[in-house]
């Protein structure tokens, strides 16, 4: 059974395409800071080491990974309506502004 973690800030590229503009989801889980790229957290959700979710007022939505032309990313199961929930989370600060806090 995997580990769920709720994602609540997220690194992103100025891209057009929304599938490509991802860099790092991040969370506190544990009271840790915790920051993966869009990469690791695809290969530890299809692998089932971690689950991820994120909240919308007190809606939970799955992130899942999907697949376009070929390249896999991540996006909630509530995508449907055409809104990308992950990209609307704020930026990750770098840990090492965290930790000068």
């Amino acid at each position: 059974m995997s580990t769920r973690k709720q994602i609540s800030c997220v690194n992103k590229r100025n891209y057009h395409n929304p599938h490509e503009k991802l860099i790092n989801i991040g969370g506190v889980s544990g009271g840790e800071r915790w920051k993966y790229s869009q990469a690791e957290a695809v290969t530890y959700t299809e692998r089932g080491v971690y689950s991820f979710y994120m909240k919308i007022g007190e809606f939970t939505l799955d992130v899942i990974v999907a697949s376009y032309m070929g390249h896999k990313y991540l996006k909630t199961q509530m995508d449907a309506d055409g809104k990308d929930n992950l990209l609307s989370l704020p930026e990750c600060l770098p840990f090492s502004e965290i930790l000068n806090k």
